[in-house]
């Protein structure tokens, strides 16, 4: 076997790489290709099948959440690696040479995989309301050895108004040390940095190639700490990032002609989806529309393709063909047009919005929301708010820390349609140029091109 480092650097494209010297020397001495990505592209469902090879339909990963049908509910990041079909790398690799390791650092759907060591972020929630940052580790007594060594884990620096790069740096230590100290034969590593500002401030901004090239610095120490251990290096990313410019009230559409209906609690209205005859489960440029009954499913179709920034309407057919016929997914399943994206907002006036639209609750609300990214501009004095909400938490009241704006539309960059340009879309380099075919490479068959690496050409294949 031969050990292999693999980087998921997300938003990084083949016309960012310039930006990244690192990374675009890795692809110099070796090679880089495209990578076709799957729709959704979201992270959850790009992960899932580039470790299991399958397409959505395949592995039942639709988004980065779905309704719960059972439940009546919307569960979005849910973390269980459980919930993902189809036989993973790790246990293909494991039926190759039983001494195989894997090692997943902050990959989606972490917890409880069938892996040697795993890492992921998992907050405490306290009964006062409060989150303390904190995560998950396999073996347990991990966790307690990493925070003691690299700190606290920054999670308010991983998601939210203050993400940036702090917690991919968190994350690189974190990968050094266990690549250090555990030498696993696979070392899986998701550094999540460039997300942040490419939706905040789109692809074009003059700011991003700065963001390119510390993310780039990060890689260097683990490109390098591979290269001594004579292992092999993949860097590889989920998606592109393109610049938008309209949101998609998808939800507020089926409201107002007369589908999904809401619950009022002290004067705030929030997704009733039990009780709806069809609403959406917005995730960046994709909506799975759930629709109740059979014969609403047409004209539910036709209202939404009517709709400004919507390119297509996905039926059985379309889904089938996209690799998305899941029971998971909607009955429908709508892709934006290539300047929008799906806002979860279902309801008509933003003084009936729930309370916690205007936090970072990424378990409550019931879609994807980039808004939680920025500080809402309509607050005057942005520090001065996010003290008082803080140093009121820290004697003991409960507050809500409503800091997050309604506003749509300063969203700049989103994902999740495959991008219309091959240079615009996620690719993948190797530091083994024979191991990658000359063409670009569809994201079910990374799964086999990383057996490839860390197994010797020649060695008995097993059919993945």
């Amino acid at each position: 076997m031969t050990p292999t480092l693999v980087l998921d650097v997300v938003g990084l494209t083949p016309a960012l790489l310039a930006h990244a010297p690192n990374l675009a020397a890795l692809a110099q001495a070796g090679a880089m290709r495209p990578l076709q990505t799957v729709l959704p592209a979201v992270t959850a469902s790009v992960q899932s099948t580039l470790l299991t090879g399958l397409p959505p339909a395949g592995h039942g990963i639709v988004g980065n959440g779905w309704y719960f049908r059972e439940l009546s509910e919307v569960w979005l990041w849910r973390q269980s690696n459980r919930l993902v079909g189809g036989e993973k790398i790790w246990d293909a690799a494991r039926r190759r040479d039983p001494a195989f390791s894997c090692a997943q650092l902050f990959w989606w759907y972490n917890m409880y995989a069938d892996v040697d060591v795993a890492v992921t972020p998992r907050p405490m929630y306290l009964a006062d309301g409060r989150k303390l940052p904190d995560i998950h580790t396999h073996p347990a007594e991990l966790r307690d050895r990493l925070q003691q060594r690299l700190g606290p884990f920054p999670l308010f620096r991983f998601w939210g108004p203050a993400a940036d790069i702090v917690s991919s740096r968190w994350i690189a230590d974190c990968a050094l040390q266990v690549f250090a100290e555990q030498r696993p034969t696979l070392t899986l590593v998701y550094l999540p940095h460039l997300d942040y500002d490419l939706q905040r401030l789109g692809p074009n901004h003059p700011g991003i190639p700065a963001q390119v090239a510390a993310v780039d610095a990060l890689c260097a120490p683990l490109i390098d700490a591979a290269r001594r251990a004579g292992a092999h290096v993949v860097a590889l990313s989920e998606y592109g990032i393109t610049e938008v410019s309209r949101p998609v009230h998808v939800n507020r559409a089926l409201r107002e002609a007369g589908w999904l209906r809401v619950r009022v609690e002290r004067g705030r209205e929030l997704l009733d989806a039990g009780a709806s005859d069809a609403f959406a489960v917005a995730d960046h440029q994709v909506a799975h529309v759930y629709v109740r009954r059979p014969e609403l499913i047409a004209p539910v179709a036709q209202a939404l393709a009517a709709l400004p920034g919507v390119e297509a309407v996905l039926d059985e057919a379309g889904k089938r063909a996209a690799g998305l016929a899941h029971e998971r997914a909607g009955e429908l399943v709508a892709v934006s047009a290539a300047d929008s994206w799906f806002t979860y907002y279902h309801w008509l006036d933003d003084a009936r919005a729930p309370d916690f639209a205007r936090t970072v609750d990424i378990h409550r609300k019931p879609g994807y929301d980039p808004v939680e990214l920025f500080i809402d501009p309509q607050i005057r004095f942005p520090r001065l708010a996010l003290a008082s909400r803080l140093a009121r938490r820290a004697i003991g009241f409960r507050t809500l820390m409503d800091v997050i704006g309604l506003d749509a539309g300063i969203v700049r960059g989103s994902h999740g349609r495959p991008t219309d340009r091959a240079e615009d879309g996620p690719l993948i380099i190797s530091s083994a140029p024979e191991l990658l075919p000359e063409s670009p490479v569809p994201a079910a068959a990374v799964k086999q091109i990383l057996l490839d690496h860390l197994f010797p050409p020649g060695a008995r294949r097993v059919p993945v």
